[in-house]
Formats: structure tokens, C-alpha cells, sequence
């Protein structure tokens, strides 16, 4: 009994550990609380209290860990449902290169926009207007007279 108590405690602990590094949404989570509750439950009976005394510890965990997977469950759909925003769209900056500019005091490589195939290429020292972010790597274009002012 007591083995198979230990065991049990400490699959659930690699359960929950494994909770934290793997996006399951909380399966790997479930197993690990119903582990770790069976696995108390075992360790106490192992340990000579009463039945009751058992499956009361096995109950506390349960809802210990039921209510703190809940919570991290919660928090983490909430947040997979937040826009993402880029404060860098918009933003004027200095072309360095061909593929290089200068935005926000940081060098960025960069791509132009080129939805005009009669477009001028951008020159050193060109402002440009950031239009997207992938990555790394900045969509621009020449940024008009208007938007310089």
C-alpha cells in the first residue's frame, strides 16, 4: 500500500509539473490531482489512520487541487483570448539600408510594402512608415509629406 502511495504521489507530482510546460488545458492537470489524491489516501491508510480519516485527506487534496487547476485553467484561456497589439505599426523610422531601418532607437530589418510595382526603392536615410511586424522583420513604405510633420 505504501509503494503504491508513493508512486502515485509522485506521478501526480510529474503530472503537475508537466502541467506547467505543456498546453493541455488542464488534462495532464486532472490526472495529477486524481493521483495525488488517491496517492494521500493510500499514504494515510499505509500509515495506520481510519478509513474516514483516508478519504477525508484524499477529499481535501482533490479540492485543493481541483480548485487551484480551476483557477490556472481560467487564467490561462482568458489570456489566450487577448488581442495581440504592436505598438510598432504606425510608427515612423530612418531606412539604413536596403533591408535595415531605424525605429524606436532599435535596427530592424526590414521589407517594403510593394503594392505599386512602379514604387521607388527605398533609399538610405528615407523615412519610412512601419505598416506590419512578422517576427523580426518590419513591412514599410516611404512615409508621405503629411506624415512627417
Amino acid at each position: 500500500m505504501f509503494a503504491l502511495g508513493l508512486l502515485l504521489v509522485l506521478t501526480g507530482a510529474a503530472l503537475a509539473a508537466a502541467e506547467a510546460h505543456v498546453p493541455s488545458h488542464g488534462a495532464l492537470g486532472g490526472g495529477a490531482v486524481i493521483s495525488l489524491a488517491t496517492g494521500v489516501a493510500l499514504l494515510a491508510v499505509a500509515a495506520g489512520s481510519t478509513a474516514f480519516a483516508a478519504i477525508l485527506a484524499g477529499l481535501i487534496v482533490a479540492a485543493a487541487g481541483g480548485a487551484a487547476l480551476y483557477t490556472m485553467v481560467l487564467k490561462a484561456l482568458s489570456v489566450r483570448r487577448l488581442g495581440t497589439s504592436n505598438g510598432l505599426i504606425g510608427r515612423i523610422g530612418v531606412a539604413r539600408a536596403s533591408d535595415r531601418v531605424f525605429v524606436d532607437g532599435e535596427l530592424w530589418r526590414a521589407r517594403t510594402w510593394g503594392i505599386d510595382e512602379d514604387e521607388r526603392p527605398i533609399a538610405t536615410g528615407d523615412h519610412v512608415v512601419v505598416e506590419n511586424v512578422k517576427g523580426l522583420t518590419l513591412t514599410v513604405r516611404p512615409a508621405e509629406e503629411w506624415e512627417l510633420l
